[in-house]
């Protein structure tokens, strides 16, 4: 008997983007300087947690003046617009008269610091950009890791063909180690978290919650 052919596709695909940011190299030693003078209370979010770990900015990064600031956000942004454009059936001129609303902020990780797992609601996209990562553990694979959690509904009965799939149809967590200059993108609503760090040296961030909105100036719910 021969055998019948098949047509195999993902239906359930999430979009993971990697973008490297021009200038990076000139602008992270900076950024990463202007962020350590401001880890004190004054610049720490307003529910932030106060441990020593780990710091969290006020997400009115897009606010500040300071140019290696605005040139990092201009590529930072310019990477949202990429990856979510190359997935869109918008024309190019429908998407490019979409309007770019965001809130961005700055994230220090020292060793034994992590970032809770979390995800933001009205919110379609999240770009975190790395100023400075530490070593990779020896010990730890997962240290300091960006960790998106799987969200795809399973049963928990896998014979040995489901357990040994490849992506993207493989069921688990899916990971990226942070690279200065580089910044991973996805949909806001997914879950993530950045693992412990278990090495010595900063891991220094950027987050940008980023959404599109209509030339129409549709109503938008509050962030």
């Amino acid at each position: 008997m021969s055998t019948p052919a098949a047509h195999v596709v993902p239906i359930f695909a999430t979009p993971f983007g990697v973008v490297t940011v021009p200038d990076a190299a000139t602008l992270n030693p900076a950024l990463a300087a202007l962020f350590t003078a401001r880890t004190t209370p004054q610049w720490r979010e307003a529910n932030g947690a106060p441990g020593a770990l780990t710091f969290r900015g006020r997400d009115d990064l897009l606010e500040w003046p300071e140019q290696p600031v605005r040139r990092a956000l201009q590529g930072i942004l310019a990477g949202v617009r990429t990856v979510a454009g190359s997935i869109s059936e918008l024309t190019e001129q429908e998407f490019g008269a979409l309007e770019l609303e965001a809130r961005a902020w700055f994230t220090l990780v020292r060793p034994d610091g992590c970032v809770p797992s979390t995800s933001y609601p009205n919110t379609s996209w999240l770009a975190v950009y790395c100023v400075t990562a530490p070593e990779a553990s020896k010990a730890r694979v997962d240290s300091g890791m960006l960790r998106l959690h799987e969200s795809r509904l399973l049963t928990m009965f896998q014979d040995p063909t489901q357990g040994g799939v490849r992506l993207p149809y493989r069921s688990g967590h899916c990971t990226w180690r942070p690279v200065p200059g580089e910044m991973a993108v996805f949909p806001a609503a997914l879950t993530h978290e950045i693992a412990l760090v278990r090495s010595s040296g900063m891991l220094t961030l950027i987050s940008v919650r980023a959404r599109f909105v209509g030339s129409g100036g549709a109503w938008m719910p509050p962030w």
